[in-house]
């Protein structure tokens, strides 16, 4: 199996390239800084330099991985952005990083990925329930959300334009204790990589295009 990890420098990237590989898995994995790309080396994983909100760093990702066919690619990297209780408008700069690493950055990723997902592969990005319109029940972090909104739509668009060729979903994967998360999340980060990836596995051509809990539990838009 070929896997692609887009986002890999700690948390939930990290985990599933260190999952993959200890299944056997062919993986190559991206980072922002060279510390990062050796932990990702050590782990046995090919491994290189991609800063999602830099225009050239991203142009230069389709030489990196020309002539290849990935069974599972993710696309991992995000920020949280301020942690607004309530209706606190964001600053030009905080709107700007936020929407820069959470939706530009797949967009101008996603073209040049279409072609290298193997047929009958799997495309995931990393998404979060707080993106959901219809589950929403609080205000907070509404810079974060209104990314992973547009990042849903993103990821449906794409599932439109790769539709008979690979099965594109974006994922919760849960309140995790990562740092975004915090020490008081739910799941360790172990658990939630090991219900996403089992949840790939077993995804369907109907599933495509599909929003999804980590355990699989389909979510509303």
């Amino acid at each position: 199996m070929k896997v692609l990890i887009i986002g890999a420098s700690r948390g939930i990237g990290l985990e599933f390239v260190r999952q993959y590989r200890q299944e056997g898995a062919d993986v190559t994995a991206t980072a922002r800084d060279d510390a990062s790309l050796e932990r990702l080396r050590a782990l046995g994983a090919g491994a290189f330099k991609l800063d999602v909100t830099d225009a050239s760093s991203s142009a230069g990702l389709a030489w990196q991985i020309e002539g290849a066919a990935f069974d599972v690619v993710v696309i991992n990297a995000g920020v949280m952005g301020p942690r607004h209780t309530g209706l606190e408008p964001p600053t030009e700069a905080d709107f700007d990083h936020v929407m820069h690493t959470n939706v530009l950055g797949p967009m101008w990723l996603l073209p040049q990925l279409k072609d290298v997902v193997a047929p009958g592969g799997r495309l995931a990005v990393i998404s979060s329930r707080m993106g959901s319109v219809s589950l929403r029940t609080a205000p907070n972090a509404w810079l974060y959300r209104a990314s992973k909104a547009a990042l849903n739509s993103v990821l449906k668009d794409t599932s439109l334009a790769l539709q008979g060729r690979a099965i594109c979903v974006a994922f919760h994967p849960g309140w995790v204790r990562t740092d975004m998360g915090g020490d008081g999340a739910d799941l360790p980060v172990a658990t939630s990589v090991k219900d996403l990836r089992s949840t790939l596995q077993r995804l369907g051509p109907a599933d495509n295009g599909g929003f999804f809990n980590h355990d699989g539990a389909l979510l509303s838009w």
